[in-house]
């Protein structure tokens, strides 16, 4: 059987990027998957990829920065399908790069506004679905910049950090309650995130980052939020993984 057979899933950030194939994985796992992002055309494409092999999917168009589009979303599977069994919170931007001295209020407010408390809303509306349901599983993406820092990205350090943290938290809060919290931390990953901001020197500099040499793959991240959703990891709950080609082992 396949390992998310019959199982429902709510992918934040589902347009593009590690978002899409972590929906297409999964899809092909057997979830019905509720694609979410503030990108209609990306969304729509990721579903439309879903259903031309066998999968079942819908999108939803939701601003992670907004309360009410988080509760919509989870709202929307529920509806949809009958209810929740995991989560992926995904969605997430770079933002300004600046020191801190000079850093734009309104890019910090953004930043944090999306990549943390996001997350916080994310959980806040489908812990509640998932404990309807009998249990299930939550992968939070934070990043190897939620474990160390990096000059000129202090909002993204600090709301991958604090996505760590809420997943410690939330964790243990529920970890006797059928619910499993976790997070992955991508090294620097070929998505259009990188691919429409840096120029040719600037991705090799981050290449050169990485003890394998290489950039990271979207579908490689995908594989580990999938043993992490997946009863496999049974025993796992308020863990960090992190999926980098060595770079924090430097």
């Amino acid at each position: 059987m396949k390992s998310l057979q019959n199982k429902i899933a709510i992918v934040t950030g589902g347009g593009s990027g590690i978002g899409r194939a972590i929906c297409l994985l999964y899809a092909s796992e057997g979830a019905k998957i509720v694609v979410s992002d503030v990108d209609e055309k990306g969304g729509e494409d990721s579903v439309a990829q879903i259903k031309a092999k066998g999968g079942v999917a819908i999108f939803v168009k939701a601003d992670t920065s907004k309360p009410e589009d988080s509760r919509k979303v989870v709202e929307q599977a529920v509806e949809k399908f009958g209810g929740l069994h995991i989560a992926v919170n995904n969605a997430g931007i770079g933002g300004p790069l600046s020191p801190v001295g000079e850093y734009p209020v309104e890019g910090w407010d953004k930043v944090i506004s999306i990549n943390l408390s996001g997350v916080f809303y994310g959980l806040r509306y489908q812990i509640p679905a998932i404990l309807a349901a009998g249990g299930g599983s939550i992968v939070n993406i934070a990043s190897i910049l939620g474990k160390v820092g990096t000059k000129g990205s202090a909002a993204y350090v600090a709301a991958k950090h604090g996505v760590i943290g809420l997943t410690e938290a939330s964790a243990l809060e529920y970890a006797d309650q059928k619910i499993r919290i976790n997070s992955i931390g991508p090294g620097y990953i070929l998505t259009p995130l990188l691919t429409k901001s840096l120029n040719d020197t600037a991705m090799k500099a981050l290449v050169g980052l990485h003890p394998m040499g290489r950039l990271g793959t979207a579908e490689e991240v995908a594989e580990l939020a999938l043993w992490l959703n997946s009863d496999k990891a049974s025993f796992v709950t308020g863990a960090y993984y992190n999926v980098d080609g060595g770079y924090l082992a430097q």
